[in-house]
């Protein structure tokens, strides 16, 4: 974990220089021409488009995987005893929480300030391909519909994703309640298709410096300058989204677990210095367990337990930068989702949530962002551009996880904690 850790650091900053390079350099070509005209623009095109889609067809049989052992570990741990199950229906019922905050968040935001025209008129000369799913015009009874596929497999293949992904959480919970000689080989099954499907996620973010560079030059090439504007607004408003729900985790923790608002606020700050320089909770996770038993009053039994469990299958952020994402890029096209489509992508949101991998954001920001835009019909030929400058983002994505993860191991040990 640590050198994939170290290696999507360096990632980082390598897609995060292509990035400004390629605005660069495509914006010098708008303005003093680009040598070979169109041929050379179409053939930077080309090797972007390629890049992206070798990104795109991890997709399906990742999330199906991710999720159907997510589901089985969900259950598993449920039924290790009361308190298992006691955190398990707290982190559902926060997670559909931050999700319908995650909507009002990103229309808020987004009303207070609005993506600036002129550099979202000249990012849509990309022309992207239109996205699959249900029709901004389609009636709520066309949603109903695409909940439970006739035909798994042909939902995937057109990807119809939320079909697939209520398929997958069926399989998952139908796989976890079988006999274990049975269950066991299913799901290490499914660990090894998702494992494998991260392989080649890997391989191909090692190429995301050319990907990125190549896509961002035709963005360049229309937008110019316009663009590294509308890429910063981007990075602000999810970084305040996700700043949002973590700063409504402190009362939360003082109504439900019945702690003081210092006391708590004392107990985070060590894990979310550690958050803060590594984006990731599980690298957090020794620092939340003596902070949750030493400063919080939680017994080291409950801490052990929840917390770990927290790291595994809660990241209340993940709906709410997700949504955001997909919601932004929405602005950003123009389009405006029917009922049908934001539901889509709320139930898309909340199940993904469940089966996302445990690291940072750039190694899983396909796996979970392109399903919501899938179902909420958004385009994803913006989504490489947003990669580039997910690593902040993230690193409010991982402060909100710690600090949810502290206030839920506070309040499922309730008034019971230690020195209380």
């Amino acid at each position: 974990m640590k050198s994939a850790r170290s290696f999507l650091t360096s990632l980082s900053t390598l897609v995060l220089l292509s990035l400004v390079l390629g605005l660069a350099a495509g914006a010098a070509a708008q303005r003093w021409g680009l040598p070979g005209g169109h041929i050379t623009a179409d053939f930077v095109q080309a090797l972007g488009q390629l890049w992206l889609n070798a990104l795109r067809m991890t997709i399906i049989p990742l999330v199906f995987s991710l999720l159907v052992t997510g589901i089985a570990s969900i259950a598993d741990a449920a039924r290790t005893g009361r308190l298992a199950l006691k955190a398990v229906a707290w982190f559902g019922g926060l997670i559909v929480f931050a999700t319908i905050y995650a909507v009002a968040a990103a229309y808020g935001l987004h009303a207070v300030w609005p993506i600036d025209p002129e550099g979202a008129r000249l990012l849509l000369a990309i022309k992207p391909e239109g996205a699959e799913g249900l029709g901004a015009g389609a009636p709520f009874s066309e949603f109903v519909k695409t909940i439970a596929p006739s035909n798994p497999i042909r939902a995937a293949a057109e990807d119809a994703i939320l079909g697939m992904v209520v398929f997958a959480v069926f399989f998952g919970f139908a796989a976890s309640g079988l006999p274990e000689r049975l269950r066991v080989p299913l799901i290490t099954f499914f660990e090894a298709v998702g494992e494998t499907m991260i392989v080649i996620v890997r391989w191909v973010l090692k190429a995301a410096p050319l990907g990125v560079f190549a896509l961002s030059v035709g963005v360049g090439l229309t937008a110019g300058a316009s663009a590294a504007g509308v890429l910063l607004h981007y990075v602000a408003l999810i970084s305040l989204a996700c700043i949002g729900i973590g700063l409504i985790f402190y009362p939360l923790a003082v109504v439900f677990g019945r702690v003081s608002l210092g006391r708590f606020a004392r107990a985070a700050a060590p894990a979310q210095v550690v958050a803060f320089s590594t984006q990731s909770s599980l690298a957090s996770l020794p620092v939340m367990v003596e902070r949750a038993v030493d400063e919080l009053g939680v017994r080291r039994a409950t801490a052990g337990l929840v917390l770990p469990l927290a790291v595994a299958v809660f990241r209340i952020t993940s709906p709410v930068a997700n949504l955001g994402v997909a919601i932004y890029c929405a602005h950003l096209f123009g389009l405006e989702p029917s009922a049908g489509q934001l539901f889509a992508a709320m139930l898309t949101a909340v199940l993904i949530s469940i089966g996302t991998v445990g690291l940072p954001g750039q190694a899983s920001f396909f796996a979970s962002i392109a399903p919501i835009c899938i179902a909420m019909g958004v385009p994803l030929e913006l989504l490489p551009l947003l990669l580039a400058v997910e690593v902040v983002p993230d690193i409010f994505r991982t402060l909100g996880n710690v600090t949810a993860d502290l206030a839920v191991v506070r309040i499922v040990q309730g008034g019971e904690a230690q020195g209380d």
